[in-house]
């Protein structure tokens, strides 16, 4: 075997054209929309009070706290003694690392090769992974009842979005069928958890204070654009949103959630176009300002990022 054959391949390389395509479709699709509405979009941007969005970043930040909190939980749970301190760096470095790895799961990718550096258990650390990225779909689909209620009842929908809601309302059926097909999979990682439902139940809570972090925090930025929401609004229509982006469809969602944050709040909730693709935007602004603490960190993930690719695979990817 040729030396070449033998190293291991990149993430990006593995990238496939299609998904390359419609994230670059999907984010022209967003470059025209906001043409379209770029004055009402400017206007409005001089709308938002700088110490209000601090405010909204803030507690995104804690957001990402709690979601460094979910997986500490469950890895101590099982056994790992990893701290606080190196959990938190682990996690915010896969976070920022998401922002560029292929698929809704590089991140945890990233994650794992962590551990792996600190020469945690890969199996464990792999199955802990799975467990946490299921305690985080528990904790959305607590508020899918609210999303559902919205489009239901909603009186036509959107012709563009039609296939986003389409792919809510099939999620169940996704998500069963993606169960089945992992099954022996999904059951070796949570099997040991079960024993443990304290550490499950701190994990959920965790995922609970995420989500409420990150609805405060797009409450204030939909208060400052003068199109106000409720709270639990907000929770039922990004769990819409949520589902429709861990279909990988585009590179960490780039285009895909702007788009379906536009439709959903516009068409669902009532919030102007403009306002919703400003929300979209923002959005995305907070979420990538809160990863990049972990750009400090990404020495404690990139030597086992290769040892960590053919594991991924017990992740979901």
């Amino acid at each position: 075997m040729s030396s070449r054959s033998a190293k291991p391949h990149p993430p990006l390389a593995r990238l496939s054209w299609w998904r390359v395509l419609s994230t670059a479709a999907a984010l022209l699709l967003m470059v025209y929309l906001l043409r379209q509405h770029w004055a009402e979009i400017t206007e409005a941007i001089t709308r938002i009070q700088p110490a209000r969005f601090a405010l909204a970043l803030g507690l995104m930040l804690v957001s990402r706290l709690a979601v460094s909190g979910r997986w500490h939980v469950l890895l101590r749970g099982a056994g790992i003694p990893i701290t606080w301190r190196q959990s938190i760096r682990i996690t915010l470095a896969g976070l920022f690392a998401g922002n560029f790895l292929p698929t809704t799961v590089g991140g945890d990718v990233a994650r794992l090769a962590g551990a792996i550096q600190l020469g945690f258990d890969s199996a464990v650390a792999a199955a802990s992974l799975v467990v946490d990225r299921l305690v985080g779909m528990l904790g959305m689909a607590l508020a899918m009842p609210l999303g559902l209620q919205k489009l239901l009842s909603a009186g036509a929908w959107p012709a563009a979005g039609q296939t986003g809601w389409l792919a809510a309302l099939s999620w169940p059926g996704r998500i069963a069928g993606w169960l089945r097909a992992a099954r022996q999979r999904v059951w070796d990682a949570v099997r040991l958890w079960l024993t443990r439902p304290r550490a499950l139940a701190a994990s959920l809570g965790f995922t609970l204070l995420h989500m409420l972090c990150l609805f405060a925090a797009m409450y204030i930025l939909l208060a400052d654009l003068h199109d106000p929401l409720s709270f639990w609004t907000i929770a039922g229509l990004w769990s819409l949103v949520y589902i429709i982006t861990l279909v990988p469809f585009t590179i960490n969602a780039l285009g895909l959630q702007e788009i379906s944050i536009t439709f959903a709040f516009s068409q669902l909730g009532g919030v102007s176009e403009p306002h919703s693709l400003m929300f979209a935007v923002l959005v995305r602004l907070l979420f990538m300002l809160a990863s990049l603490p972990g750009a400090l960190f990404l020495a404690d993930v990139l030597p086992s990022l290769a040892k960590a690719e053919p594991l991924s695979k017990k992740i979901g990817q």
